[in-house]
This record gives C-alpha cells, sequence and structure tokens, in this order.
C-alpha cells in the first residue's frame, strides 16, 4: 500500500505541453525546420533529448551545438511557460489524496529556484512535503535526484509511488525500489511509456487507483 507519492512537475501536474512544442518550434525554425503539433512532437521526442534533436535535424550535433539550442530552447520556454497553468484535475487529485491521509512530495529536473515560486503562485505548495527542482543545472538524471529527495524525506521506497510523464520518472522509481505510474498528457507519447512495463494512465485522478 502507497503511504506517499512523488509527483513530476513538467507535463504532469503542471500542463505545459503547449509551451515545450511552441519553444521547440521557435528554436528549429531558423534551421528551416516545419512546426510541429503536439503529436508529431511525441512521435519524434526521446531522452537524452539531444537524440531528438538530431533526429530532427537528420544529422549529428555540431560541437557546442547542444549548448546553444538548449539555452534557446528554455529561453522560449521561460517566455511562453507563464500561459500554462496546472493539469486539469490536478488540484482534486492533490486535495484527495492529501484527504486520504498519504503523503506527498514534488520532484523535478526543472531549476529549483523557478520552481518554488511557481508552485507557490499556483497555490499548491501547501500541498507537499518536500519540493525539490534542479540544483546542479541541467543534465543531471532524475534517478540520482530520487536517492536524494527520498533520504531527505525519511520515507521507505517500498512505501512510493511516484507518478510523472516519462520513462525517466519509472526508471528513476526503479532505481530506488519505488513503483510508478506514468501519465499520458506529457512530452512522451502513449506508446512509448507503455514499453516501461509500468500502468499508463491517461488522467492523475486514474493514477490514485494504483496507490
Amino acid at each position: 500500500m502507497t503511504k506517499h507519492i512523488v509527483w513530476d512537475w513538467n507535463g504532469t501536474l503542471f500542463h505545459d505541453i503547449h509551451a515545450v512544442v511552441a519553444a521547440t518550434n521557435a528554436v528549429f525554425e531558423p534551421h528551416g525546420l516545419a512546426p510541429y503539433d503536439v503529436e508529431g512532437f511525441r512521435a519524434v521526442y526521446s531522452r537524452p533529448i539531444w537524440t531528438a534533436y538530431e533526429r530532427m535535424l537528420g544529422r549529428s550535433l555540431l560541437d557546442g551545438e547542444w549548448e546553444r539550442l538548449d539555452l534557446e530552447f528554455h529561453e522560449h520556454y521561460h517566455r511562453l511557460m507563464p500561459e500554462c497553468g496546472l493539469a486539469a484535475d490536478a488540484l482534486s487529485t492533490l486535495r484527495s489524496w492529501e484527504e486520504s491521509g498519504g503523503g506527498q512530495s514534488l520532484l523535478s529536473m526543472w531549476a529549483h529556484d523557478r520552481l518554488v515560486p511557481k508552485v507557490t503562485e499556483l497555490g499548491i505548495a501547501r500541498h507537499f512535503l518536500r519540493i525539490d527542482g534542479l540544483l546542479a543545472g541541467f543534465g543531471s538524471r532524475k534517478a540520482e535526484s530520487m536517492v536524494a529527495h527520498l533520504a531527505a524525506l525519511g520515507v521507505d521506497p517500498a512505501d512510493v509511488l511516484v507518478i510523472g510523464d516519462s520513462l525517466d520518472d519509472a526508471h528513476a522509481a526503479q532505481h530506488v525500489g519505488a513503483r510508478a505510474v506514468l501519465y499520458s498528457g506529457g512530452v512522451t507519447g502513449r506508446e512509448a511509456l507503455a514499453t516501461c512495463g509500468v500502468p499508463v494512465v491517461d488522467t492523475l485522478a486514474d493514477a490514485l487507483d494504483h496507490a
């Protein structure tokens, strides 16, 4: 039985897929690429993201090109991000789990100094025992961050359910010995999520059925 849920942010609680796609289109417009829609982007998306960029460009990245493209993406994303909000059932699901007596926390690979103010602005910070974003710079592994996150909480991984929108979330859960449920509202397509061997759901409320 789950006693604690670790939530992902981008693409899970925070519905930002349209900002991600628009930012990606802005980055690659000068390269002559036609714009992607959401499903088209999900079809080419992979981790690490530079492999997706090479697939989009049809060639290997040049020295220093990945760093420049990544910087441009985040500049566009942070410009577009204020238009995004919580997933449709995020607030009700957080409240439901809290009312059941379970604990919950937030672990994101988005910059910590941007994450905490945004979570606070959206009025949901009080639902989390702990909020951790990325401190070491973009590119760190979520599995390593999950180890530190659970250690800081002092919870047994066997009692934890991780809910996220990417294969990285499932891998991080498996790395620490927790369970995972993957949500199809983010950047990774449902078919790709299903390859991980964990439950895949289409709403956050449905994820609680696996707790």
